[in-house]
């Protein structure tokens, strides 16, 4: 059976971010010959409430056809924003009709939030003790709010393992993509991200508010060099290299990369690096050092501390990871 996601709908809700888990796991399709085109994910929208009309922060409301009970079916439940969260916001509390719905939830339930939905799950005890986002214009209250939660306020999300929040609106988008690329290995996420035309991988480490998203019109943009990176990343790149190819000096060019990018080039070159491994251990035989060399760590040794420091695992427990479901 598929993997059941339940995305609770609250009142308030953020139109966007509510389509956001099922535009992602919604199209996911295997990609592999025993599961091609079988869908990955089943993704069903409920309430707190019997079915029934739910407020949304437009000018419009939605009609929910399933109850808080479909919660204690979900493998997955993702808690998307809301702007009428009440005491959840307030004071830290659930209401009588969140605590109820919660208690559907099994033990053991993946827990989602995106943007402001962390206060949900603040508020229900998920994140005690946790390192957590938000959206980062509420950090500051979210982290007075609940003090127990470790609050980063500057990545796009984190991965806690069976908890995982993300920052606001469309870093919900780089989340989701995450959960199907550690759920089914980096193709199906790809593909996923390529029909929705969105950048297919954005570290959840990435800055989530970058001083520059969009170059003036009077500066170099640092987009020709990531270009020219990305087609040579087997080789040596030095930082003086990348400046060249948008004729700046390294130290003008390293200002502008990190106000475009959100990271420093040799953090986003390192990021590439054991993305370019990823895809190689999970769709080719190649040896781990010929991987080490292709993605441009060099050696075996450096390829297995940098897989070991960005994923947790060595390359070989990696592809027998995403090997063993597709056997």
């Amino acid at each position: 059976m598929p993997h059941r996601i339940a995305v609770l709908a609250l009142d308030g809700l953020l139109p966007f971010e509510l389509g956001i888990p099922q535009r992602i796991f919604g199209r996911s399709l295997g990609s592999e010959q025993r599961n091609k085109g079988r869908k990955l994910y089943e993704v069903v929208t409920c309430s707190v409430r019997p079915p029934g009309p739910v407020r949304t922060d437009a000018d419009f409301t939605i009609t929910v056809e399933r109850g808080p009970e479909t919660l204690a079916t979900a493998d997955t439940v993702v808690i998307p924003a809301s702007y009428e969260l009440g005491p959840v916001y307030t004071e830290g509390r659930l209401t009588d009709e969140l605590a109820a719905a919660f208690a559907h939830i099994r033990p053991g339930t993946r827990m989602v939030s995106i943007c402001t939905g962390s206060y949900v799950l603040a508020a229900a005890g998920y994140l005690d003790g946790r390192p957590a986002t938000t959206h980062w214009s509420s950090a500051d209250h979210f982290q007075q709010l609940f003090p127990e939660v470790r609050v980063d306020p500057d990545v796009l999300f984190i991965d806690d393992g069976d908890v995982l929040t993300s920052a606001g609106v469309a870093a919900g988008i780089d989340l989701c993509l995450h959960i199907v690329r550690r759920d089914h290995g980096t193709a199906v996420a790809n593909d996923i991200a390529r029909r929705t035309v969105v950048p297919p991988h954005r570290d959840g480490g990435q800055a989530q508010y970058i001083q520059r998203p969009v170059p003036e019109a009077q500066l170099a943009a640092t987009t020709s060099a990531r270009a020219w990176a990305l087609g040579r990343l087997e080789r040596p790149i030095l930082l003086r290299d990348m400046a060249q190819q948008e004729s700046m000096s390294v130290r003008t060019f390293t200002r502008r990369f990190r106000e475009e990018v959100g990271v420093s080039p040799v953090q986003w070159l390192t990021r590439q690096r054991v993305e370019r491994a990823r895809q190689l251990l999970e769709s080719t035989d190649l040896s781990i050092d010929q991987v080490a060399r292709d993605a441009g760590f060099g050696t075996p040794t450096s390829l297995r501390q940098h897989l070991q420091a960005a994923l947790g695992v060595s390359p070989t427990v990696y592809r027998r990871t995403f090997r063993a479901g597709r056997a």
